[in-house]
């Protein structure tokens, strides 16, 4: 409480003190009213806001010390501070005054010092202690308002205690739970209880900012609840642990349920399956499946419409499906026939209880093809969506419910590659086909550390000089048995698995030193090197300063870089992607979009990129003739890429009447087997040598 705040009330009977120490008072910075009497001390206090009184204890019919006890009825010292005024040879009276609840006393004349420190120090005790109650009191207000449960353990005296609600949640009265650590430990389940313990010491030993734990605590009813507990240490000077102290929420929903659409979800899911796998090794024929459903197209809906319509779209899928799998006219939840659950993303599960035969299962999955094939209507227009739906059968060989999880979402692989839109039941040839990607995944984790890959190049010819610009870098595989590998049999499980990011830097890194060694020879000082970016290298955070560090480290001019990138990677995010290809622009790198036409081809972003090139994707040039289809996408595209000043590059160019029609419609550049194939690292250092320039064609014959 600041001194310009505070409002002292002076009450003397003798004029010439009141006044003097008020005009004193006053140029010190207080606000001063004045009491002739005791007689108008308290009507006037009910009046007026005061926060401190100095109260002279001489005064006629009511003496200060009357009017001290009476105040003391009504106002606690910290309420309202009183310091009495007295003579000095009152010492007798001023002892009254402090057994009736005086704050301080001044003696006269004032010592205008020693009553600013007075009154000073009783005003800011008053402040903290006001202070120090509103904030019990807020505190005392949020804990019985809140939902979570408080806890506050004392690590010096080895107590904790337990709020009301922390022991509620967990069905407990008030006098059932004691108040030792053990009353927490015990309750968590086995298999979280080291981890929590863990997770505590690594707070009480500054590992971590805070405590925050989710583990399952025994119930009084015999299950397993989840919880979230937060908390904080409080240490001494040499860092040992006084005391933790924090809350603890029940999260049993959040875990076991789809927060969007209600449906359970994988944790609760999983547990239901594997008691059904436990249920099958004693019921040797019971017989059930899972069904792994997947939305054809969401991820197009969801970037096309907005996140908004994708989620209504999943809610609408997961009424449809729980309508359509009622075994009476109750809607299937767990303990019935049925368990339909949502795994995350757009994938659904179905569990299909106590089957007769293996078809009712493909029967199932026919039923919600058909209950989801009419459309949605969403914000006004109508949606469309189909399914791709894996199948497992129930088979004792099963033992965890990951597994027999695996072989349906392996199914679905199968439908989705098939066409789509359609169901596909687990076997042995699919596990073979699992097994064969798996050992591919090792292989090429082997591979880069054996260094088998390999950079080949292929000439981008400029389309007015027939001459060499640059070299596109392709990655291959010099497989120790299988001689060389195209791209096209691993890159998809490089993607998959993230080994991308180690394979695509490496490639960017021997694309970069090979092309710096071909720019010192004055044949190939302008050349320009094209290098594909993977959607996983483009989200890496450090991309731009590893690419500057290693353009550094080469001495290579970052405008000898061209990264291509496909619309896919940009478009996820476009947003973030802008401001990534900008980083990327800042440094001089050259940007494109490889692929172009395939993708989402959003012209509504595409102005937006801070891009140099487009290369048309080679299954539009290889339809180009002067009657095709592919002419058509040709002049559609390249006056765009005119009109945003872009380059265009032609990609998958073979004969004489493509590069004529090309050059008609002016596109820059190509490259493909017309010019030449792939070249090793050597075969391109030959074909620069002997400066290589194609005759261009003027017209179609």
């Amino acid at each position: 409480m600041s001194a310009q705040q505070s409002r002292l009330l002076i009450v003397d009977d003798n004029e010439m003190n009141r006044d003097m120490l008020a005009r004193r008072l006053t140029r010190n910075g207080y606000l001063i009213d004045i009491a002739e009497n005791a007689k108008e001390l308290m009507s006037h206090i009910k009046r007026n806001r005061v926060d401190l009184v100095l109260l002279d204890i001489e005064m006629p019919d009511v003496s200060g010390l009357d009017a001290l006890k009476t105040l003391r009825e009504t106002f606690t010292p910290v309420q309202l501070p009183i310091i009495m005024v007295t003579a000095k040879t009152q010492s007798e009276d001023i002892v009254k005054a402090l057994n009736l609840g005086a704050n301080d006393y001044l003696t006269k004349p004032v010592d205008l010092p020693v009553a600013l420190a007075r009154i000073g120090t009783q005003l800011s005790h008053k402040k903290a202690q006001e202070a120090l109650r509103e904030s019990e009191e807020r505190y005392a207000l949020a804990a019985r308002g809140a939902n979570d449960g408080l806890w506050d353990w004392n690590i010096l005296t080895g107590r904790v205690y337990y709020s009301p609600r922390w022991k509620a949640m967990l069905g407990w009265k008030e006098d059932e739970i004691g108040d030792g650590p053990e009353e927490w430990f015990n309750r968590i389940h086995d298999a979280d209880r080291q981890r929590v313990q863990e997770e505590i010491a690594a707070h009480r030993s500054g590992s971590t900012p805070h405590f925050e734990s989710e583990h399952r605590m025994l119930h009084k009813d015999g299950t397993f609840r989840w919880m979230l507990n937060r908390g904080l240490a409080v240490f001494d000077e040499s860092g040992g642990t006084l005391r933790m102290a924090g809350s603890q929420t029940d999260i049993t929903e959040r875990k076991v349920s789809d927060p969007l659409t209600g449906l359970p979800n994988r944790l609760l899911f999983v547990d239901r399956l594997g008691r059904l796998i436990k249920q099958a090794r004693r019921r040797k024929k019971a017989l059930f499946a899972i069904l792994f459903l997947d939305l054809d197209g969401f991820k197009m809906i969801n970037d096309s419409m907005g996140h908004l319509t994708g989620d209504q779209l999943l809610v609408g899928v997961a009424n449809r499906l729980e309508k359509c799998l009622r075994s009476t006219d109750t809607v299937a939840r767990l303990g019935e026939s049925f368990t339909v659950a949502r795994l995350g993303g757009d994938e659904f599960t179905v569990i299909l209880d106590d089957l007769k035969d293996p078809n009712d299962a493909k029967c199932a999955a026919d039923r919600l093809m058909k209950a989801l094939a009419p459309p949605f209507l969403l914000g006004g227009k109508e949606v469309f969506t189909s399914v791709s739906i894996g199948i497992a059968l129930s088979s004792s060989s099963y033992e965890q419910p990951e597994d027999m999880l695996r072989d349906a979402d392996t199914a679905m692989y199968r439908a989705k590659s098939l066409g789509k839109a359609r169901f596909e039941v687990f076997d042995a040839d699919m596990r073979a086909s699992v097994m064969a990607r798996l050992q591919l995944e090792t292989d090429l984790r082997g591979a880069l550390e054996r260094g088998e890959f390999r950079n080949f190049y292929q000439p981008i010819v400029s389309l007015d000089t027939g001459r060499i610009v640059g070299f596109e870098a392709l990655l291959r595989w010099q497989h120790p048995t299988r001689d060389l590998v195209g791209p096209e049999e691993f890159i998809h499980v490089a993607e998959e698995t993230g080994l991308i990011r180690e394979l695509g830097w490496w490639n960017l890194q021997e694309a970069c030193r090979q092309v710096a060694e071909w720019r010192t020879d004055p044949k190939g000082r302008d050349l320009i090197i094209s290098v594909n970016l993977s959607a996983k290298q483009f989200l890496q955070a450090n991309l731009v300063e590893d690419i500057r560090k290693l353009l550094h480290k080469l001495s290579l001019a970052p405008d000898a870089l061209k990264l291509e990138i496909t619309e896919s990677a940009v478009m996820t995010d476009p947003s973030a992607a802008v401001e990534m290809l900008q980083q990327i622009k800042s440094i001089g790198i050259r940007l494109a979009i490889d692929d172009f036409g395939t993708g989402y081809s959003s012209l509504s972003y595409l102005h937006r990129f801070p891009l140099d090139t487009l290369k048309i994707d080679r299954s539009f040039i290889r339809d180009i003739r002067s009657d095709g289809e592919g002419l058509e996408i040709a002049k559609t595209i390249l006056p765009l890429a005119n009109n945003l000043r872009l380059d265009v590059v032609a990609e998958g160019v073979e004969t004489a009447e493509q590069v004529a029609l090309l050059r008609q419609l002016h596109c820059n550049y190509a490259q493909g087997y017309y010019f030449s194939k792939p070249l090793s690292a050597e075969g391109t250092t030959a074909l620069l040598a002997v400066e290589p320039s194609w005759q261009m064609c003027e017209q179609v014959r």
